[in-house]
């Protein structure tokens, strides 16, 4: 048996809670993604989203913050194996998992026009 396998069930919790303090630490980017999340958050309670536009907030916030957490993984992942040396290959798999947070958070600014659009309308 690995010591990973021996760690049981409660620390698996302590590690992704470790794992949610060191990308906030480190990457601004991620940071700015929790703030707007905040934000958008806090605005879809103001304009009383339904159950299901709620819902669908939350998806595209969760949406963006995983690409995000996903990108900084791969990234420290093969810089480690590379040892920060400069690789063809090594940029082309940065480059990709940068376009994938790009991807995300290009479509979840189109859902929050198409959220918040559509209930400031309503308002008007």
């Amino acid at each position: 048996m690995t010591k990973f396998k021996q760690q049981g069930f409660s620390n698996t919790f302590k590690n992704a809670r470790k794992g949610m303090r060191l990308v906030l630490k480190s990457e601004i980017n991620i940071r700015v993604h929790f703030c707007l999340a905040m934000v958008a958050l806090a605005l879809a309670f103001l304009l009383d989203f339904s159950v299901d536009r709620m819902c669908i907030l939350l998806l595209t916030i969760g949406f963006v913050i995983v690409t995000e957490m996903l990108n900084s993984a791969i990234e420290y992942s093969l810089d480690a194996v590379f040892h920060n040396r400069y690789s063809r290959l090594v940029g082309m798999a940065k480059d990709i998992s940068a376009g994938a947070v790009m991807f995300a958070s290009v479509i979840a600014i189109v859902i929050g026009v198409l959220l918040f659009g559509s209930a400031i309308l309503k308002m008007l």
